[in-house]
């Protein structure tokens, strides 16, 4: 007799779960001093005080600052540029496994757009706040 996994096992069998670097506390602390480095070239830049950064690997390989203003935009959020310039510089939008960086607490749209990427976890604030696995929405 041949068994058939059930439809939902097959889906969770599918699904992988990257494993998150090991990050000290020092590598956090100067991510996130690079996102509150872009929040500031975005104030210098006339734009709303917000920046974010990902890293994926123990590395930068995202970097934004908020363009909402500037461009204008109102998707130009400092997280959705920093997950665009990752996407651009890795040539894919899948960043599993990566973490992001924010000045702030991510609005709902740039959780969503982090979950979407496969971002693992979001930090945020000069506190740097564990805000967890993004969610679709709060």
């Amino acid at each position: 007799m041949i068994r058939r996994r059930s439809l939902l096992s097959g889906l969770l069998a599918s699904v992988a779960v990257p494993a998150l670097a090991e990050t000290t506390r020092e590598d956090r602390a100067r991510f996130m001093a690079r996102a509150l480095e872009m929040r500031d070239e975005a104030a210098r830049r006339g734009d709303q005080a917000f920046g974010a950064v990902v890293v994926k690997g123990g590395r930068i390989v995202g970097e934004g600052v908020s363009a909402v203003i500037t461009r204008p935009d109102p998707t130009a959020h400092g997280e959705i540029e920093a997950i665009r310039d990752a996407a651009r510089r890795l040539n894919s939008r899948d960043l599993s496994g990566a973490e992001l960086y924010s000045s702030f607490r991510p609005c709902p749209m740039c959780e969503a757009a982090a979950a979407w990427a496969g971002i693992v976890r979001v930090w945020y604030g000069s506190e740097l706040t564990d805000g967890g696995a993004p969610r679709m929405s709060r």
